[in-house]
């Protein structure tokens, strides 16, 4: 089993390594040469992925990431912002992020640091999914991990554009399908009649197009 790494950042996978670990060995398993995430964050998932992708092709793969990321700011002020959600447990690496560097680690310019190694295979993209996946060409994706807004409305909006826009026999793995919380199960489960959908583990999920 790969090891997922958590490069100093924040990460809903912190406490569920496991989970991670079978991501990037679905990603293995699979050989997605084109692969897209919704839902960035700090940029661990992307920086593990693309390490993989690495392995498998060297230079010839394409990653896709769309997030808000920090600057898409519609609710919060960018400088409180900075602080309250950039924040690290620890002090080390929050004053050497936050104040030394001055950086938030949600904003596109540190994630685009955190895969600065990978400059030519990716593209990130700063918006609303559903309005970025509508504006761009995703038919050529071959695997999708959608961790993006978790309420049933969005993940249900975003799944349609995505089944409708990618080839047959593609991959949509969505996360935290176990979370009772959110919507993703209720919006996933109503694809179950048209789509074959695999358990990987509890938390995560596979929807074969």
């Amino acid at each position: 089993m790969r090891k997922f790494k958590l490069y100093f950042r924040k990460t809903s996978f912190k406490k569920d390594l496991e989970s991670a670990n079978l991501l990037l060995d679905q990603i293995y398993k699979n050989r997605p040469k084109n692969f897209l995430e919704v839902g960035v964050f700090q940029g661990v998932t992307a920086r593990n992925v693309c390490e993989v992708l690495k392995e498998i092709y060297q230079n010839e793969f394409k990653y896709i990431g769309i997030d808000l990321f920090s600057s898409s700011n519609l609710l919060f002020d960018n400088k409180a912002k900075t602080l309250k959600y950039s924040k690290i447990s620890n002090p080390f690496k929050n004053f050497y992020f936050n104040f030394l560097r001055k950086e938030n680690l949600n904003s596109k310019k540190a994630v685009s640091r955190l895969l600065k190694k990978f400059n030519n295979n990716i593209s990130l993209y700063e918006g609303y999914s559903d309005k970025i996946l509508n504006s761009i060409d995703i038919s050529y994706i071959d695997m999708v991990f959608l961790d993006g807004g978790h309420s049933y409305e969005t993940v249900k909006k975003d799944l349609k554009i995505l089944i409708t826009k990618l080839k047959k026999n593609k991959i949509i793995i969505c996360d935290d399908y176990d979370q009772k919380i959110f919507g993703v199960k209720r919006a996933v489960d109503e694809f179950r009649s048209e789509y074959k959908i695999e358990m990987v583990n509890e938390r995560i999920v596979k929807i074969l197009t």
